[in-house]
């Protein structure tokens, strides 16, 4: 791992403590041993936190006045203080002792909370650390450490004469927070009526994405021909959108950090709308091509945020059937795409509608994002709230931690080009489990040409009937999304059991099953379906157990992903989302090739082979997952931690015993104990 890699697991290591673990809820160890690692920060900490008597005689904490920070202001703010209403007149600052402050709350470097004696829900410090590993996290946010040439320059002068005015007290002294657990600002504190309708709008906006991908390859024959090229240059018009996919989260990622959720979100929407007109007026081949794939840059953002997005409004009990219904979007919608793409083709429309259809959805969704759509991210929220503190109270020191990013190109490059590659290629689960859903997900837009080649060329059905028969695996997902949702409530209680921490390896089972029937489902699409003779129901139904098994596997493996890394999931899906992307612009351009080339069903055995031998994936990660993660460099592996623990405290409390027994024993063999002989006294008396 390289400089920044270490820097996020020792930004975390202090959070981890309360994040997944409740033993040292008053933070007394924590306290003990920052006491004995730097002793003048207790006696600092202790002196700063002031303590003043109420009328009742009680020990009541003094509020937390503050002085001017510039001295040339401090005429001007005693004559303002009279302006402002009461409650504000005491919000001042005061010089402290660096490192520490007058809440006893010791800061570092990166802006990590230690100790927080006002804030003690033990939800809402789990939030405030949450929060400062994402600062830390955050593209720019280290910039104060490096040497740049920005600082080898001179620093400017004030202007008009003015000297450089007093440093602010402690800065940590200024920077907003959440207020308590319970703050209404924060996303999860919604009303649940608010958070379905807003994530409605958002599964919508990625619906209308994963449309737009698929929806053109129904007009592929209309297409090479209208523009007299070859049907592969075609094909094209779905791979460039699919590989749009993949270098978009690139940019959207990084955005989303920076600037929050919802101007990224919107962004897209505009930017997908407007070359989805652009494909649909195209007035030669180039057009269309560069068109469809600037469309899939803009339309993966979406794919990226919106997941993120319900990361943001719903906690651990209900994330996971939030992001359920977001994979169910995006994996249904390139199935039902090509259904209305082929009758709009056959029609007297024409194929251009099909890419008018997907503007129409695509300016409904910018419409609604725009009038609905609200910041969910807690950084950039927070910046929002300090801006209107600044406003209202003239203290222009009040500020959010995201306010002191700083942009920088080879941080940028660092984190979202360089970092996702090196866990793909250097952590072995990141690489067989992307192998495995780029498989997957490319068989996804291959069915689109397999299915036609079936449906259209063996049964002789027209291209919008053809579309109809990938109503059995949209069926197929639809069961597992059920099966998926009735198991929740069960992976809710042994969470809750496990101190809320997610084990990994929860995942594989369904991961499994869905890996046989996926096997399963392509041999059978392929001995059913090449010859014609066997009734159209047959071939049909094979998609249950492909659609079952592709929404089994996606969803498990991305989950696993998403509890073994950690603060490094990001960087995993990245690296993951990249290269099923490739693979799924990849597989449509030799699907027809394949299937002339081996006939229907031998290229759907190749298919099917492959897929049986990905079936032990799972079952190994699923027996030696925890194994395999205590020795990778970038999983964290909060759970394994806690195992340990657990062994140390078994193993302490047994030799407690066993040294008690033995103490028994050796007083037995001595004599009498003391309560015998108390009793034999009484008996002589």
């Amino acid at each position: 791992m390289e400089e920044e890699d270490y820097e996020v697991l020792r930004n975390e290591a202090n959070a981890e403590p309360r994040r997944y673990s409740q033993w040292d809820t008053h933070a007394q160890f924590r306290t003990e041993y920052e006491g004995r690692a730097n002793p003048s920060t207790q006696d600092s900490a202790s002196r700063n936190q002031r303590i003043s008597r109420g009328p009742s005689g009680h020990e009541t904490e003094a509020p937390l006045s503050r002085q001017s920070s510039s001295s040339s202001s401090s005429s001007s703010s005693n004559s303002s203080d009279q302006d402002r209403p009461p409650e504000l007149q005491e919000i001042r600052t005061q010089r402290d002792t660096a490192g520490t402050n007058r809440r006893g709350t010791i800061t570092s470097t990166t802006g990590t909370l230690y100790r927080h004696p006002t804030e003690r829900h033990p939800e809402a410090i789990r939030r405030i650390e949450t929060h400062r590993s994402q600062h830390a996290n955050t593209v720019g946010a280290a910039i104060s450490k490096r040497t740049t040439t920005k600082s080898a320059r001179p620093i400017p002068e004030m202007g008009a004469g003015k000297p450089y005015p007093p440093l602010l007290p402690d800065r940590e002294e200024y920077v907003v927070e959440y207020n308590g657990v319970d703050d209404p600002l924060h996303a999860q504190n919604w009303p649940m009526k608010k958070k379905i309708y807003l994530g409605a709008i958002l599964a919508f906006d990625a619906l209308t994405a994963t449309v737009g991908s698929s929806i053109f390859s129904s007009a592929i024959p209309a297409v090479s021909q209208h523009f007299r090229v070859d049907r592969e240059l075609g094909t094209l018009g779905t791979s460039l959108f699919v590989f749009g996919y993949a270098f978009g989260p690139l940019c959207w990622g990084p955005m989303s950090e920076l600037y929050g959720r919802k101007m990224p979100i919107v962004i897209s929407a505009f930017g997908f709308s407007v070359f989805a007109i652009a494909t649909a007026v195209g007035k030669d081949v180039q057009t269309v091509l560069i068109s469809r794939f600037f469309g899939g840059i803009f339309g993966s953002c979406p794919l990226v945020l919106v997941a993120a997005v319900f990361a943001d409004m719903f906690n651990n009990k209900l994330r996971g059937l939030a992001v359920a219904v977001f994979s169910a979007t995006v994996s249904v919608g390139p199935l039902l795409a090509p259904v209305a793409g082929g009758f709009i083709t056959e029609s007297y429309l024409g194929w251009r509608w099909t890419e008018y259809i997907s503007a129409i959805m695509g300016w409904t969704s910018f419409v609604l994002l725009v009038l609905f759509m609200e910041e969910t991210y807690p950084p950039v929220v927070l910046v929002e709230k300090a801006s209107e503190l600044r406003r209202r109270t003239k203290n222009w020191g009040i500020h959010a931690k995201q306010e002191e990013i700083e942009v920088d190109f080879k941080e940028l490059v660092s984190k979202n080009v360089s970092r996702p590659f090196r866990i793909l290629f250097t952590e072995p689960i990141v690489l067989l489990l992307t192998l495995y859903m780029s498989f997957v997900y490319a068989l996804l837009y291959l069915f689109l040409t397999a299915y036609s080649l079936v449906f259209h060329g063996v049964y002789g059905w027209n291209a919008g009937q053809s579309g109809l028969a990938l109503f059995g695996i949209v069926v197929g997902e639809m069961i597992a999304f059920t099966v998926i949702c009735l198991g929740n409530p069960s992976y809710v209680r042994k969470l809750e059991a496990n101190n809320n921490i997610p084990v990994p390896e929860w995942r594989m089972p369904i991961a499994i099953v869905g890996g046989v029937l996926y096997s399963g489902g392509l041999f059978w699409f392929g001995w059913t379906g090449y010859t014609g003779r066997v009734l159209w129901v047959a071939p049909v139904l094979s998609g249950l157990f492909t659609g079952f098994g592709f929404f089994a596997i996606f969803l498990s493996l991305l989950n696993y992903l998403v509890d073994a890394y950690l603060m490094f999931a990001a960087s995993a899906l990245a690296a993951n989302t990249f290269m099923r992307s490739i693979f799924a612009g990849v597989f449509p351009l030799f699907a027809t090739y394949m299937f002339d080339g081996m006939g229907i069903e031998w290229a759907s055995t190749l298919l099917g082979l492959v897929a049986f031998i990905l079936i032990p994936l799972p079952v190994i990660l699923y027996f030696f997952g925890k194994r395999i993660r205590a020795k990778s460099k970038f999983a964290p592996a909060p759970d394994i931690q806690q195992d340990k623990e657990r062994d140390e405290e078994a193993r302490l409390q047994y030799s407690g015993n066993t040294s008690q027994t033995q103490e028994n024993l050796e007083g037995s063999e001595g004599g009498d104990s003391p309560t015998q002989d108390k009793e034999r006294e009484k008996k002589e008396e």
